[in-house]
């Protein structure tokens, strides 16, 4: 676990990510779950923290999960359409294009 504290600068983004990183080399299982209750008010520097978090762990091979994130931070990730797990939650997923979900007896599949 990682746990982010505020105020985010643009010189702790290139250390984090590294944390993150290192977090999934050490054999995390693959997901790295990050405590942002005390990252403080939600701005554009927590949402670049989190976008090159996330990128940083999908290079290395796992991926990136909040814990307790504020209303108002979730509010802004999904403004500026960052999609991240939350824990907790179960991870939401569309069917993929062009695959028919139910076909009636006798009908052909399209």
């Amino acid at each position: 676990m990682l746990a982010l504290t505020g105020p985010v600068t643009p010189a702790r983004v290139a250390g984090t990510a590294d944390a993150v990183r290192a977090l999934l080399a050490a054999g995390g299982g693959g997901v790295v779950v990050c405590d942002v209750s005390a990252l403080g008010p939600p701005g554009l520097a927590a949402v670049e923290l989190l976008a090159r978090l996330q990128l940083a762990a999908r290079r290395a091979g796992g991926r990136l999960r909040l814990r307790a994130p504020e209303p108002a931070l979730r509010a802004l990730l999904d403004l500026v359409g960052l999609p991240v797990e939350v824990e907790g939650e179960t991870e939401q997923r569309e069917p993929a294009p062009g695959v028919e979900i139910e076909v009636e007896p006798g009908e052909a599949a399209v």
